[in-house]
């Protein structure tokens, strides 16, 4: 069953469940109209291997995520991982203030890689898909890499930066997907999820 934006319900032989403790993939979500029935994030090792390339580490973690969560029949499981790369150096989510300030200062004035890879999972199989941008930063001033640290916005973020938060105001091009930046690319989730047989727009 899925609820609709004006409160309607649409009858759907699938339940999307999400597989990640994000509030912003949520609110991607509910740009469509789409609110999970259940909410399950993983517990899974996200520590990259030695020589593992931004792109594949993205994939495979993932691919952990959507492992990681048994399917119900009557279940959907949506799972997404986003990686920040500047080159071949992956940037998870800071431990704290320090490594967040090392992070904006290494992506300060520079084009960097946002890479984010979606999984839908039924009982049946997998299907996985992944979109790459390209997004400049502005050159930060001191005062201005101190004042965003001050927000604490970069919390739980890879890269130590939410697009959609304060540090925008830092991101004057991107080539890619806005909202796969923010951690849901939302044609290709779209895609994924009627795959795997749920009902998204009220078609019966």
């Amino acid at each position: 069953m899925i609820c609709l934006k004006d409160g309607s319900i649409t009858v759907s032989s699938k339940q999307l469940i999400l597989g990640s403790g994000s509030p912003r993939r949520r609110e991607l979500l509910a740009v469509l109209g789409l609110h999970p029935a259940d909410v399950r994030a993983p517990d899974v090792d996200e520590t990259p291997r030695k020589g593992e390339l931004p792109r594949s580490y993205c994939n495979r973690i993932t691919a952990s995520k959507a492992e990681a969560l048994p399917a119900a029949a009557d279940e959907v499981i949506l799972c997404a991982d986003t990686t920040v790369a500047l080159g071949r150096l992956i940037m998870g989510k800071p431990a704290d203030r320090d490594e967040a300030r090392a992070f904006l200062q290494k992506l300060s004035g520079r084009r960097h890689k946002v890479i984010t890879a979606v999984a839908v999972k039924t009982t049946e199989r997998i299907w996985q898909k992944d979109v790459v941008s390209t997004v400049q930063m502005k050159r930060l001033s001191p005062q201005e890499l101190e004042g965003y640290l001050a927000t604490e916005d970069w919390q739980g973020k890879a890269g130590a930066y939410g697009i959609q938060g304060p540090a925008g105001a830092f991101i004057p091009w991107i080539s890619g997907s806005y909202p796969a930046i923010m951690g849901l690319p939302l044609p290709q989730t779209v895609h994924l999820l009627q795959a795997a047989g749920l009902n998204i727009w009220g078609q019966l």
